[in-house]
């Protein structure tokens, strides 16, 4: 199975995001019938750790490596991270370019929760994604179907966006299924 870990912002937090991208020129070319790949709302996620293909057997050790990090994290903590959707940029180009939302806040307490989650990953020998943690929100896929001067234009529209605030107060464990629509199943969950 597919898995990545992630924490979820709430839905007002989406639903304000939602609202300024339908303004960006990205929002336009979708609602002119252009396949830009929105991403969908109801899956708006930020991805602390990608771990691919696992095994089903293994699924215990997952979650017992992904307890111990939430629980080593909220030691001696009063409250969960306060975080907020703002800025962003894009990744990649051509056909492979994502736009992409920016995060404010307790950034460097959830960069943390990464690193825990990556420590008790590899600890356990558990397949994940060495990459550096940058966290980010995808909220298009435009790829070559849009004009690389309309994702510019975009880019720099988003640096004047931030959204309300948020606790992060859940780390979710989530199992991915690929094609043109992903799902997502939620497998498990643990208070931040």
């Amino acid at each position: 199975m597919r898995l990545f870990v992630a924490v979820y912002p709430p839905p007002a937090a989406v639903d304000d995001l939602t609202d300024r991208v339908t303004r960006l020129r990205v929002g336009a070319a979708t609602a002119a019938g252009t396949n830009v790949r929105l991403a969908d709302p109801a899956n708006a996620h930020l991805t602390l750790a990608f771990l691919g293909e696992v095994e089903g057997s293994r699924l215990t050790e997952v979650t017992s490596a992904l307890g111990l990090a939430a629980e080593t994290f909220r030691a001696g903590r009063d409250s969960s991270p306060r975080l907020r959707l703002g800025g962003g940029g894009s990744f990649g180009r051509g056909r492979f370019t994502i736009l992409w939302v920016d995060l404010r806040g307790d950034v460097a307490e959830l960069s943390t929760l990464a690193r825990l989650i990556r420590i008790g990953l590899r600890r356990a020998r558990l397949p994940h994604d060495e990459k550096p943690f940058r966290p980010h929100l995808t909220i298009a896929r435009p790829g070559d179907r849009m004009d690389a001067a309309d994702v510019a234009a975009d880019r720099a529209a988003l640096d004047g966006y931030l959204g309300p605030e948020w606790p992060a107060t859940e780390l979710v464990l989530v199992r991915s299924h690929q094609g043109p629509r992903p799902t997502y199943d939620r497998l498990a969950a643990w208070p931040l």
